[in-house]
């Protein structure tokens, strides 16, 4: 198994669901997070006085998909939350072990 984290805009949330959910992929996490890549920040002005805005408000997606769907899992992602300007995001992907349903206690490896 395989967890994938992506970070994407907050605008783009839905667009990747509904991309997932094609996949029949309907279990996830979403998150609000803040933070920065290439794009740093930028400054604002708020009641006359200028501030640096350096943590940016991003979304963060967490799936877990067997092995053999990851790679389609991930180009569904990228396609739905690209917009090609800086700041659209990342992908992570990490391996699972196993996991566990806390209702059951029932173990499952991919």
């Amino acid at each position: 198994m395989k967890l994938i984290k992506s970070i994407v805009r907050p605008n783009k949330v839905d667009e990747v669901k509904a991309a997932l959910e094609k996949l029949q992929i309907s279990g996830m996490t979403v998150t609000e997070v803040r933070g920065h890549g290439k794009q740093k920040g930028h400054t604002a002005i708020y009641r006359g006085q200028e501030y640096n805005v350096s943590l940016l408000p991003k979304m963060e997606i967490e799936v877990v998909v067997p092995d053999s769907m990851a790679d389609d899992a991930i180009k569904a992602i990228i396609e739905a939350a690209r917009t090609g300007e800086i700041g659209d995001g990342r992908v992570f992907v990490l391996p699972v072990a196993e996991s566990y349903k806390i209702r059951t206690g029932e173990r499952q490896v991919d």
